[in-house]
């Protein structure tokens, strides 16, 4: 499993996973915002599975 985000993928990933898990605590508290979880795993670990599936790879590194 090799790196296949670029920082600022895998930044807007972890805003965008912890923007929706905020919606769990605060705010409209729906649980909607568990779907949160999947941009904010995939920011911290730097691998999307559905981007291997389609061929992207936003990472700077050759892996």
């Amino acid at each position: 499993m090799s790196r296949n985000e670029g920082n600022i993928d895998r930044a807007l990933r972890i805003i965008l996973g912890l923007g929706l898990l905020a919606l769990v605590f605060v705010g409209p508290q729906t649980p909607w915002g568990w779907i949160g979880l999947v941009p904010l795993v995939t920011g911290l670990v730097g691998f999307c599975p559905l981007y291997r599936l389609i061929g992207i790879n936003t990472c700077a590194m050759k892996s």
